[in-house]
C-alpha cells in the first residue's frame, strides 16, 4: 500500500465511488473545495495502481488558537476495509499535521456510526458526544487527539 497526495485524477474517482464505498448518497460531502482550496493535505492509498482509500483533511486555526489537523472526510473501498489503510491514511495525516504545527487532531460523526466509533477508539482517540454541535437537535461525535509535536 502506499499513500500519497492527492490528484485531480483521485478525486475524480473518489467523487464516482464515494456513494458505494459509503453505502448511500454522501458525494455533496466530498466537495471541490476539499481538493481545490484545501487539497494540499488530502492522500489516498493505492494498491497496485488502484485506489483503495483516501482521507480528506487539513489543518485549521480554531478560536482557540490551537492548531488542529481536523479530518473531514474518510472512504475505504470495501474490500479492503481492516486491512490497515484507515491507519496508513491517520498515520500519514497526523505525521503531516505535526510537521504543520498542529497540536491536536479532530474528526466528527453521528450517533449510531459505530464504524467510525470503534476505529477512533482503536487509535487511541478521545470520544465526546454533544447535544446541539451541529444545531438544534443535531448530536455529534466529536472526536479528539493530542499531539506531542
Amino acid at each position: 500500500m502506499d499513500a500519497r497526495r492527492i490528484t485531480k485524477a483521485d478525486f475524480d474517482r473518489i467523487v464516482e465511488v464515494i456513494d458505494h464505498w459509503w453505502g448511500g448518497p454522501i458525494g455533496t460531502f466530498a466537495h471541490p473545495i476539499f481538493f481545490y482550496e484545501l487539497g494540499n493535505h488530502a492522500l489516498v492509498v493505492e494498491q497496485g495502481g488502484e485506489l483503495i482509500g483516501f482521507l480528506l483533511g487539513f489543518p485549521v486555526e480554531p478560536p482557540d488558537g490551537k492548531r488542529t489537523g481536523y479530518v473531514h472526510l474518510v472512504g475505504i473501498h470495501p474490500d479492503h476495509r481492516r486491512r490497515g489503510v484507515g491507519r496508513l491514511l491517520y498515520d500519514r495525516f497526523i505525521q503531516e499535521c505535526r510537521a504543520a504545527g498542529c497540536v491536536r487532531m479532530k474528526a466528527i460523526t453521528t450517533p449510531g456510526n459505530d464504524g467510525s466509533i470503534r476505529f477512533h477508539v482503536a487509535l487511541g482517540w478521545n470520544v465526546l458526544e454533544v447535544d446541539d454541535y451541529a444545531g438544534p437537535g443535531r448530536r455529534r461525535i466529536v472526536f479528539t487527539k493530542p499531539l506531542v509535536v
